[in-house]
């Protein structure tokens, strides 16, 4: 929802883009929680979610600022997933929108995929904005698939065999869990990497993933999930930022047993729900997470740069919303 016409101002100065940096973060985060806010019609959207410290923190050379006269109205984030990439939040104060700020803010983060090589790029935004639609169409971003955040209150469970936290393995162990989950992402799609997140999960004492061992050598599934305030879960949430297993004849199976495996981390932590997002271009996965209690409370698109479907098939157990 965008301020009247009578209450936004004009920017006449110029707009420069330029490295967000610590000291900024928490004029960032205002602007952020305020945007959002404005948009949805409520007061405080977030609530304990941190989305602006935690995606600087996992990368801050991909963290850029917009000012105007040397003050900070706006940021967006990129984020590396080996051959994926993606954005956001992107985010501008509200009464200088529609000026352009979030256009200006779209070509550092494009220049990032540049770099980084990714060849398969994506959003989430909301399906029902027009203005945000066209925005990332005119950068190539078709949208392709609704996708449903999804939430259920937690019921504890057994334990899961094969579940190993990352956070728990000796130091010495955790270069092969990484080369392991690559192996695994990369099976999903070629080049897809979560390495950066779970390094960035554990440094930032977010939360943990899970690592879910099968009866041989490979790793089955993993989960990255951040846990509770301060993180991108919030107060008394286990959000699984990132979940897949590894594709074949059993794929259903070993995604029930992640599931299983998500929701018993949640229970450890003492924390009441557990969040999710699935992308509906996957019915299989989507009807067992239904069949586990969870339920949507909010729904969106992704946009696909090119337009095709990259990782979200219907074989693909993954849950994923790349808010």
């Amino acid at each position: 929802m965008a301020p009247p016409a009578a209450e936004r101002k004009t920017s006449a100065a110029p707009v420069s883009v330029r490295p967000l940096s610590e000291p900024d973060l928490d004029r960032a985060d205002e602007i952020c929680r305020t945007a959002f806010g404005t948009f949805l019609g409520v007061p405080e959207p977030f609530g304990t979610v941190d989305y602006v410290r935690t995606r600087w923190a996992a990368d801050p050379r991909a963290a850029f600022a917009a000012t105007v006269e040397g003050e900070l109205v706006g940021s967006n984030f990129a984020t590396n997933w080996g051959s994926v990439g993606c954005f956001g939040p992107l985010t501008v104060r509200p009464d200088l929108w529609d000026q352009g700020i979030g256009r200006r803010l779209m070509e550092p983060v494009m220049d990032c995929f540049d770099a980084w090589g990714n060849r398969h790029l994506g959003l989430f935004t909301f399906s029902h904005s027009a203005k945000h639609l066209e925005l990332y169409r005119r950068y190539g971003f078709w949208p392709r698939f609704l996708t449903a955040i999804m939430k259920k209150q937690v019921a504890g469970g057994a334990a899961v065999p094969g579940r190993v936290l990352y956070g728990e393995l000796p130091a010495a162990e955790r270069p092969d869990a990484l080369s392991q989950c690559r192996a695994l992402t990369g099976a999903v799609y070629e080049g897809l990497s979560l390495e950066g997140e779970i390094v960035a999960v554990h440094a930032q004492g977010l939360g943990d993933t899970i690592l879910l061992h099968g009866a041989g050598s490979q790793l089955d599934g993993l989960a990255v999930c951040h846990c509770g305030a301060g993180s991108e879960a919030g107060t008394d949430v286990c959000f699984v930022k990132f979940g897949a297993v590894r594709p074949g004849p059993e794929a259903a199976d070993r995604f029930e047993r992640l599931l299983d495996a998500c929701e018993r981390l949640a229970a450890e932590r003492g924390l009441g729900e557990l969040d999710a997002g699935m992308n509906l271009g996957r019915p299989d996965a989507y009807r067992r997470m239904i069949d586990r209690g969870f339920r949507t409370w909010l729904q969106g698109v992704t946009m696909h740069r090119p337009n095709e479907p990259g990782y979200s098939h219907p074989d693909a157990y993954v849950i994923d919303d790349w808010r």
